[in-house]
């Protein structure tokens, strides 16, 4: 998916808020604005918003020596997640249909997205739960079914910190032998790192290896060369969240793309309504696709 002109302020309200989460001293905040703004004259629109993204948090981190901004907001969700945690695996249990509701209730945890807002907090989780209960759902559970019946080796594309405790419940409706759970190689915005996934327990459920790469998505030359094997070895792709979604709705991989469209540019890539539940499957791995061509 390529950067539509929308993206930019998107981009630069990111970066203020995250060196604000750094530093109090206004000098920093406008050297730091001043060098994205330069960066972003330069920007090749034909590029992902999350490879803009991944320059943008690397000079922050550089000029302000913080490695990891937003490490007290992952930490916080990661907490308030895992509260909520025995309440949803138990909606899930009562369920008529536990895994359409795993679903729902992954796609909720979506909302833990600091780049998208800064200002989430325990109220709009909550809200979003609730909503992701009985709104519609664009995508098909059986067709879900049917491909990890079908698959050996899983590779899901963990998203954010706090928000990989909804993946668990996911996570569990499957067998666990055949999914790896991957995080990001190092800090960047909310995205959940190895420490993320040990501190929620998710380590001890699945295998779980990071990326390689410090890009809020998945931008496969920016990964591990160990991870790109993984990825072009693996028979099903489960991709969380808006930055996956971004950098891989191009790419020839059979992949469900799961998550909530909190952006109108997003929303009207998909061709969906902003707020929509989204679990599709990329065109590859469609049964209406021609794997001839």
């Amino acid at each position: 998916m390529k950067t539509y002109f929308e993206c930019i302020p998107c981009l630069l309200r990111q970066t203020l808020e995250a060196a604000r989460l750094t530093t109090d001293d206004k000098a920093i905040h406008e050297q730091v604005i001043r060098k994205v703004l330069r960066a972003s004259s330069e920007l090749n629109l034909r590029e992902s918003p999350p490879l803009m993204a991944q320059r943008i948090h690397r000079m922050i981190r550089q000029m302000t020596g913080d490695n990891d901004p937003y490490r007290d907001i992952k930490d916080r969700f990661n907490y308030f997640a895992l509260e909520l945690y025995p309440e949803l695996k138990e909606r899930i249990e009562r369920s008529i249909e536990p895994l359409d509701t795993a679903i729902r209730l992954a796609i909720a945890g979506n909302i833990i997205d600091s780049g998208v807002n800064h200002h989430i907090n325990e109220t709009l989780v909550h809200n979003s739960i609730e909503h992701a209960l009985t709104a519609p759902l664009a995508g098909d559970p059986e067709e879900f079914r049917e491909a990890v019946s079908e698959a050996k080796d899983i590779l899901y594309l963990a998203d954010n910190a706090g928000e990989i405790v909804f993946d668990r419940l996911l996570i569990e409706q499957m067998p666990l032998e055949k999914i790896t759970l991957v995080v990001k190689g190092s800090p960047v915005i909310n995205d959940a790192c190895l420490a993320d996934a040990r501190a929620t327990g998710i380590a001890d459920l699945v295998e779980v290896i990071d990326n390689g790469s410090d890009a809020p998505g998945t931008i496969l030359g920016e990964c591990s060369e160990g991870f790109k094997r993984r990825f072009e070895n693996a028979d099903l792709i489960i991709a969380k969240g808006q930055g996956n979604y971004e950098t891989l709705s191009d790419v020839k991989k059979d992949i469900f793309f799961v998550l909530k469209a909190k952006c109108p540019v997003i929303a009207h890539h998909i061709g969906c309504e902003k707020g929509s539940l989204v679990f599709l499957r990329s065109a590859r791995g469609s049964k209406d696709y021609d794997r001839s061509t």
